[in-house]
């Protein structure tokens, strides 16, 4: 073992270390001061910079930035397919709206009354014509008129081969003395007797001077026999009148068809019944028929088209029959009734010049 003493002497060796170390400082101090520098300026740089982007940004409104992913990452980072972008089956496949096409108004088919089914002509005794909506609330005839056959001038009415019908003509004094017994040989099986008529200027009434004579020898000869009255009321009272005059002079016959109510327009001539509203003309029909149904007879309202559907108001009369007045080959009245005037130029044996000839859908004499 070696005693300090042992050690060499080297002064000169620590001399030399100590100046390299000195060195080594001072060299490192310039690095560090020259680096400080470097710092300070670019520090007063940022400064600089980050003071003009605040207020470059106060300036401008302010946008999110986007961040885009590199292109490195996107190739190397993502875990994406390509079948992964593959999403547009996704969504249902946008179907195209079809063009709406323009609008067309349906054309509107010209109206022709004449063959809706909902309308019947009425021609007026002054020419003119109107079509008129037929009522639903009256009660329709339901007769075929192919079933219609006139033979011998006769019109008759047949049903599953059988005459249903009865052939008539309505006596006035116009038709002088009438050969009943003839007529009732010629096929005929009733007549319509005139009772008597009111003055449609005087209002005065009078009797048929022919019907006393008419109802009598008719009888006897075996016909059916119904009456009619002309009427020229003016008042419901007037009306009660006339009706109470054809029961007087029915006195005790039995007459086996009805008492029927005629009131019409007057041709060529003014009449008092013609400033009547159908109102008016209507109460009084009903007045007279309600007089004779109380007697108790049957009753009965005449009258052409026009009269059935423009003068009075036959709604407030269908407890009565009807007796159309329609010379034609068919009528086309379109409601129900009983009885139908077919012509006023009739020939028939026993009756001199021309006589208005009827056809009775219903037998009264059984009714």
């Amino acid at each position: 073992m070696k005693m300090p003493d042992d050690f060499d002497d080297n002064s000169n060796m620590t001399l030399t270390v100590v100046m390299s170390i000195a060195a080594v400082s001072a060299f490192v101090a310039v690095i560090l001061l020259v680096v400080l520098l470097l710092n300070q300026k670019d520090n007063a740089t940022a400064g600089r910079t980050q003071q003009k982007d605040a207020v470059q940004a106060a300036a401008e409104p302010s946008s999110p930035v986007i961040r885009y992913p590199e292109t490195e990452e996107l190739l190397t980072g993502s875990s994406l397919h390509p079948d992964d972008f593959d999403f547009w089956d996704m969504y249902p496949e946008p179907t195209a709206s079809p063009t709406p096409e323009p609008t067309e108004e349906p054309e509107q088919e010209e109206h022709d009354p004449s063959t809706d089914g909902k309308h019947t002509l009425v021609k007026y005794a002054d020419g003119e014509e109107e079509w008129v909506l037929i009522s639903p609330y009256l009660p329709k005839h339901e007769y075929d008129f192919t079933k219609l056959v006139c033979q011998s001038d006769l019109m008759k009415y047949y049903e599953d081969g059988k005459q249903t019908s009865y052939v008539g003509v309505d006596i006035s004094k116009y038709q002088d003395y009438v050969d009943f017994v003839k007529v009732k040989k010629a096929g005929i099986d009733f007549v319509m007797l005139r009772v008597g008529a009111r003055g449609y200027g005087s209002g005065q009434l009078i009797v048929d001077e022919y019907f006393s004579d008419n109802i009598k020898r008719a009888t006897d000869a075996g016909l059916d026999v119904g009456v009619y009255f002309y009427s020229q009321a003016v008042s419901k009272e007037e009306a009660v009148e006339e009706a109470n005059l054809v029961i007087e002079n029915l006195g005790e016959y039995q007459i086996t068809y009805p008492v029927a109510f005629d009131m019409e327009l007057v041709e060529n001539d003014t009449s008092r019944t013609e400033n009547l509203t159908r109102t008016e003309k209507t109460d009084i029909a009903k007045a007279f028929l309600e007089t004779i149904t109380a007697s108790g007879r049957k009753t009965m309202i005449y009258g052409n088209k026009e009269w059935l559907i423009k003068e009075v108001d036959m709604s407030k009369l269908t407890a009565y029959d009807v007796w159309l007045s329609q010379p034609a080959d068919i009528p086309d009245y379109p409601y129900k009734f009983s009885m139908w005037q077919y012509d006023f130029e009739g020939s028939v044996d026993g009756i001199a010049g021309y006589v208005n000839m009827n056809i009775s859908f219903i037998n009264f004499a059984e009714k």
